[in-house]
């Protein structure tokens, strides 16, 4: 069932369908006006260009963000291949192009699951990560140097869904502060080329799935009706 907003301080979870181009934070203040609740936050930032589950904590449920950023994450992304760009999504230049051996599904599932367990992945420099108070994002879109860092992720399960002479389908479920676009780029390089995540939707977290994820006309639609009185 889906949650209804309210505009009260009692506390509560929203699971909302991030749309593409918006942020974690436009989300977030939509929210915070349309239910006039005044604490909101949210469990697990997405990138602008990818859409789906995103929890959005009310009130005394701000409380529960940081247990719910621990909960396993579920995506779909599909992967260019051929082409690596700077942000390794849709939103940068290409900056790498290489050709693409021959695939078949054999070849494909064996890549798929060395990157199954415990990875020591590198942090893209287009993120929110921080280095020396700064987030890499800023030093990045400044062309300053910034040193390669790294985290250890947990990949949980990785399914091929479909794939084509240049693009992959998969589903992987990953522990927090897993990069999918980092996952991308080093599955290319397994099979022999560069690629880029050209789209990607998070489809769970934790027992919260994207079925039962408002819109954000839902939720502006279920705030005003319960400004007027309904249900």
């Amino acid at each position: 069932m889906k949650t209804t907003a309210a505009a009260n301080d009692s506390g509560k979870i929203l699971v909302v369908n991030k749309p593409a181009h918006w942020t974690s934070f436009d989300v977030v203040k939509k929210i915070r006006r349309v239910t006039r609740v005044k604490k909101v936050g949210h469990a697990g930032t997405l990138d602008p260009f990818a859409e789906g589950v995103l929890l959005v904590c009310l009130g005394r449920a701000t409380k529960k963000v940081a247990q719910l950023m621990e909960l396993p994450k579920e995506y779909v992304a599909e992967i260019q291949l051929g082409r690596e760009t700077s942000t390794l999504d849709p939103e940068g230049p290409v900056v790498k192009e290489a050709p693409i051996p021959a695939m078949d599904e054999v070849r494909l599932q064996a890549v798929l699951r060395r990157f199954i367990g415990e990875l020591k992945q590198e942090i893209p420099a287009y993120s929110a990560a921080k280095y020396q108070g700064k987030r890499l994002y800023s030093l990045a879109r400044k062309g300053k140097d910034i040193p390669r860092l790294f985290k250890t992720v947990h990949i949980h399960e990785i399914e091929l869904l479909d794939w084509g002479r240049d693009w992959l389908e998969i589903r992987v479920v990953c522990s927090r502060g897993t990069y999918i676009r980092t996952l991308a780029r080093d599955i290319a390089g397994e099979l022999g080329t560069v690629g880029y995540v050209r789209s990607l939707i998070r489809t769970r977290i934790g027992q919260y799935r994207l079925e039962e994820a408002l819109s954000i006309q839902d939720v502006e639609t279920q705030s005003k009706r319960t400004d007027d009185g309904g249900v």
